[in-house]
């Protein structure tokens, strides 16, 4: 006489209805790995129902439940399935233990009164017996000096330190640049002028309005190319060193400067 095989051992794998599922889909093992960010080795492991790559049961249902839903097929049977193959689901923890610990280490910090009273009479009838003694010593005292002339000469005031004022620094100063690089500033003193500026590369620096009241300041390790578009509205220091030509008013000017000192190129 036989026996015959129940229905759950006729039913097919996890990873076999997974793997039948995707190419249903027409889905390779990359793109699901690539829709569900589950790595491929562990796509194919899963497949071939080797759940040891998952990193334990908690990550293999999640990744069960994630293929499930990429190829389109519901995932709580395969999950019931996968427990019933692997002793089920843990048991939760009993939440009375957690608690009882948390009491018990809450004791602890209750306050010690008994201890605080004990402290506060000390520091009392320390404060009396103090204060006692300070009181017989100050009467002496009085007697002691009684007849004579008090100090009432009040102590000079210390003189207090005076700092000078920090120099405001001058133009020059703040155009100040290294030796080993060109620096030009320019400022728009008389009005607004349209400038221009390139470094030794002809790489544009600016090139645009310089409202009045307004400055610009260019560096570069060779020379710097300018066009003024209204240079007698502009004052100009290269180097540290302010340019004394005058310019005109409405006068177009294009300008060379080098590391020297201010020359026109």
């Amino acid at each position: 006489m036989s026996i015959g095989n129940s229905p759950e051992d006729d039913r097919p794998s996890i990873g076999r209805v997974l793997q039948q599922a995707r190419i249903a889909a027409g889905l390779t093992v990359e793109e699901v790995s690539s829709s569900t960010r589950v790595r491929i080795p562990i796509v194919h492991a899963i497949e071939e129902d080797d759940f040891t790559r998952c990193g334990g049961d908690v990550y293999a249902r999640g990744h069960i439940r994630t293929l499930a839903r990429a190829v389109g097929i519901d995932p709580e049977p395969l999950v019931s399935q996968y427990d019933g193959e692997h002793g089920g689901r843990p048991a939760p923890t009993p939440a009375a233990p957690l608690f009882e610990a948390e009491r018990i280490r809450s004791d602890p910090r209750r306050p010690n009164w008994t201890a605080a009273m004990v402290a506060a009479i000390v520091v009392v009838v320390g404060f009396v017996g103090f204060t006692f003694f300070k009181g017989d010593d100050g009467g002496a005292t009085t007697r002691v000096a009684e007849g004579s002339t008090p100090n009432t000469t009040s102590p000079k005031p210390k003189p207090t330190k005076t700092t000078d004022p920090k120099p405001v620094p001058s133009d020059s100063a703040i155009a100040a640049a290294p030796r080993d690089k060109v620096t030009v500033k320019l400022s728009a003193t008389q009005g607004k002028s349209w400038i221009s500026a390139k470094d030794h590369n002809g790489r544009m620096l600016f090139d645009g309005l310089l409202q009045k009241g307004e400055s610009k300041t260019f560096q570069d390790k060779e020379r710097v190319d300018l066009v003024l578009g209204d240079a007698g509205s502009i004052e100009l220091f290269v180097n540290g060193k302010k340019v004394e030509d005058k310019f005109q008013p409405g006068q177009v000017e294009r300008l060379t400067y080098t590391k020297g000192d201010p020359e026109v190129g």
